[in-house]
């Protein structure tokens, strides 16, 4: 057994985690690393948002050579090489996770590869070929989270995570994902465009729930003439049989069974909490396994942080790593807090959707009296020029101050589009501010300002609305 001082520890080496890690490093503390991975970079890099972006581009690759015949533009149809998409991936992958071992270095981080557990206050055991003990002043627990399976499936290689998903085994002629969110549409736009059948099963009444219907409906028109889609119904058996996973359905318009290839379980994910000691330190957890902390990400026990996945907010990864900064500073003795105004959040769909802020279900939630600029993509010279008209932008505004409440856009290139709303709700703008403010013509970004000047009553490229 061997053993280690530091300043700080961090536990899970993801966006949050690295993050955390160099800049406490940069602000003059010794920092070590724990993570199980032999690569850092956490799910985000390895097996979640790099791999899946990379796929998306290939999918999106694919379709734009289907629409370039609107314009007059044939091509073949594309000859698709699994093996070499697979290699492109995981490259892409092993840049990424080269380049932040290099910043590692360069930044004289320790790195162990293992699974930590406290053992006391300022204890932590790490568990790999043989026990090392790291004695620290503070610790960073940013242990990420995982996939949720389903109780009624049945363990076969079959039926599959996101991380199963990523890997690219291989192409189902049949594809069932179960979940309407992010994970799930992005996968099947992916094995769509690889050549999957796909059937999309979501238990509440849209997918994307947590966006304004509206802002989904250019999604849903999209991909309505291509997957399946049953909203408001459940999974309720899965049967794993020599000619496929048999799945039996519950809903109003859900066939009673059907067989699939593959089945993709994408009904969100749970926190890393469990394993890790925090019950022999005395961290509190609430009922959900998340982590308590308060604006500094402190938890019950003051030297010790938590942050990402594991506390309350959206599973993100920009989320995670700027709390992972403030983390590092107030150890520092920076006067630093997390309570930003808004965290955008992007489905790398097609088209693309995101959204920010206040949406208009929990604005009514919340009694707020609110104005609302909606702007439709016809409208829009860049988005006629590109063929990208199945878009909107939608933006609320306080009634009294003008104040941005929140934003949704999709369309091409939503994801980009999305920060110049964080910006403003973050500085406290005013649709007027955002309707003086020039924007480039043509531009997919003139529709946010379009959304303020129909609040602040100058838009010319469309009609006012009728004055009651």
């Amino acid at each position: 057994m061997g053993s280690i001082s530091v300043d700080v520890v961090v536990l899970g080496g993801g966006p949050g985690g690295y993050t955390a890690a160099f800049r406490a490093a940069d602000l003059g503390m010794t920092v070590c690393i724990v993570e199980k991975r032999d690569t850092l970079g956490g799910v985000c890099v390895n097996v979640g948002c790099i791999p899946s972006k990379t796929l998306l581009h290939a999918a999106s690759l694919i379709e734009h050579s289907k629409h370039g015949s609107k314009m007059g533009i044939s091509f073949s149809d594309p000859e698709i090489d699994i093996d070499a998409l697979r290699g492109h991936k995981e490259e892409t992958i092993s840049e990424l996770t080269k380049g932040i071992a290099n910043l590692a270095t360069a930044r004289k981080v320790m790195r162990l590869q293992g699974e930590g557990q406290f053992i006391g206050e300022n204890t932590l055991s790490v568990l790999a070929d043989e026990e090392q003990l790291i004695e620290f002043q503070h610790a960073i627990i940013a242990t990420g989270s995982h996939s949720v399976k389903l109780p009624i499936g049945p363990n076969d290689p079959r039926i599959w995570d996101s991380t199963d998903a990523l890997s690219l085994q291989n192409i189902p002629e049949k594809l069932l994902i179960v979940g309407g969110g992010i994970i799930g549409l992005e996968m099947a736009q992916v094995y769509s465009a690889l050549g999957s059948e796909i059937t999309i099963v979501e238990a509440q009444a849209q997918i994307i729930p947590a966006a304004d219907k509206d802002v989904v409906q250019p999604l849903v028109k999209a991909i309505k003439k291509t997957y399946q889609m049953l909203t408001k119904t459940k999974v309720t058996a899965m049967e794993a049989t020599p000619e496929g996973v048999v799945v039996s359905f519950e809903g109003k318009k859900a066939p009673e069974n059907a067989t699939f290839d593959a089945v993709l379980v994408a009904v969100g994910r749970r926190p890393n909490t469990s394993g890790i000691g925090l019950k022999n330190v005395g961290v509190l957890v609430n009922e959900q396994g998340l982590v308590e902390v308060n604006e500094s990400m402190q938890t019950s026990l003051p030297h010790i942080y938590a942050i990402g996945d594991i506390v309350k907010g959206p599973m993100l990864a920009h989320k995670a790593s700027h709390e992972g900064k403030v983390a590092a500073e107030v150890i520092s003795g920076l006067d630093s807090t997390f309570h930003p105004t808004a965290i955008p959040s992007v489905a790398y769909t097609s088209p693309e959707l995101a959204w920010v802020g206040l949406t208009e279900q929990e604005a009514k939630q919340e009694g707020l009296d609110y104005d609302i600029g909606k702007v439709p993509w016809l409208v829009s010279g860049r988005a006629q020029s590109v063929g990208a008209t199945n878009g909107v932008t939608k933006a609320l505004f306080d009634k009294k101050s003008g104040a941005l409440l929140g934003a949704g856009i999709c369309g091409e290139n939503a994801g980009e589009l999305i920060h110049e709303a964080a910006a403003v709700l973050e500085l406290g703008g005013r649709a007027k501010d955002i309707a003086h403010t020039v924007h480039a013509h043509p531009t997919l970004a003139e529709t946010f300002a379009f959304a303020a000047e129909l609040v602040e009553g100058s838009m010319t490229d469309m009609l006012p609305s009728r004055r009651r």
